[in-house]
């Protein structure tokens, strides 16, 4: 009789305690339910509107004559010469970008990995760049650097005899590229600092006394663990500089080839006031976006786990 009649007890107080252990799960949570909320009501619901918009054909000066046409808007982003320019610009200005910020975050990460005299105020002053506003610093290459006639890059050829170029005329791509490498370097170089000083230093003293010099060390101690940290660093720069809008618009306004995808949206929404049209080619970004995302995350976790297998 005991033993059949055990767990009939038991099962009431099973019963009893799940509930309240979903209380607490929901108690727990409650907090986060108005941000929640808002996350979405901000970001997903106008994505969501976007999506619908991109399979119609709507302009804005017409809206009666809006109507349905699928995946057309698609079709005319993936096909269209000009369109297809600035995917292009995009890939382009993202690799040149991300490559040459990476090579000059490492170099000024191996630089500040060092012990010397005011390293502190070096460190504030490469850090600067990155927190001055996109728009700002566009304004400063623009204004302050690139002006042919009273810039800085012309000041200094006129002083040592040299020519006195337009800069953006001449060279737009490039310019946009340096105004963003010069504000992204300090990201990247913050990342692979911090990489370098997560290194194990008891195997740097061992390949010392192995009788390893600085480019041994280097090539394969130091490269291969700042590998994530490079493999992180590209994968954020590039979800930054794909959606990249500011510098295009300000030093350009999108002229002499220098137009990438975000700018297109802007133009076919504001300009030509094609919503459809627009609302694809922001669906596409954002799918991009999300893809580049997706491998950031996934080596971001795989960070975590090397830290905490380490620790």
């Amino acid at each position: 009789m005991t033993a059949t009649t055990a767990p009939l007890a038991t099962t009431p107080v099973r019963a009893a305690r799940q509930p309240s252990a979903r209380l607490r799960a929901w108690a727990t949570r409650a907090p986060l339910l108005p941000a929640l909320v808002f996350m979405i009501i901000v970001t997903q619901l106008p994505f969501v509107a976007t999506l619908v918009i991109s399979f119609f054909d709507w302009n804005a000066l017409y809206p009666k004559a809006r109507h349905f046409t699928g995946l057309d808007n698609y079709r005319q982003v993936l096909t269209d010469a000009d369109l297809r320019h600035s995917v292009w610009t995009t890939v382009l200005l993202t690799v040149t970008v991300v490559l040459v910020s990476l090579v000059l975050g490492l170099a000024l990460a191996l630089l500040l990995n060092r012990r010397f005299h005011g390293r502190g105020v070096v460190r504030t002053l490469l850090i600067a760049p990155f927190l001055v506003v996109p728009v700002a610093a566009a304004l400063l290459w623009k204004h302050v650097l690139y002006n042919p006639e009273y810039g800085l890059l012309n000041g200094l050829l006129h002083y040592v005899g040299g020519p006195q170029p337009d800069w953006i005329s001449n060279t737009p791509l490039l310019a946009v590229e340096a105004s963003l490498v010069w504000q992204w370097t300090p990201f990247m170089m913050l990342i692979l600092l911090a990489g370098l000083q997560s290194r194990d230093p008891e195997q740097i003293e061992a390949a010392r006394v192995d009788g390893a010099n600085d480019w041994q060390v280097f090539r394969h101690l130091t490269l291969p663990h700042l590998r994530r940290y490079l493999e992180l660093g590209a994968l954020l720069g590039s979800i930054y500089i794909v959606q990249n809008f500011d510098a295009v618009f300000t030093i350009t306004s999108g002229g002499l080839g220098t137009a990438n995808l975000p700018y297109t949206v802007y133009q076919s929404f504001y300009q030509a006031h094609e919503n459809g049209l627009a609302s694809a080619a922001g669906v596409l970004v954002v799918i991009g976006s999300i893809v580049i995302a997706t491998f950031a995350l996934r080596v971001v976790s795989s960070l975590f786990r090397e830290e905490v297998s380490r620790a």
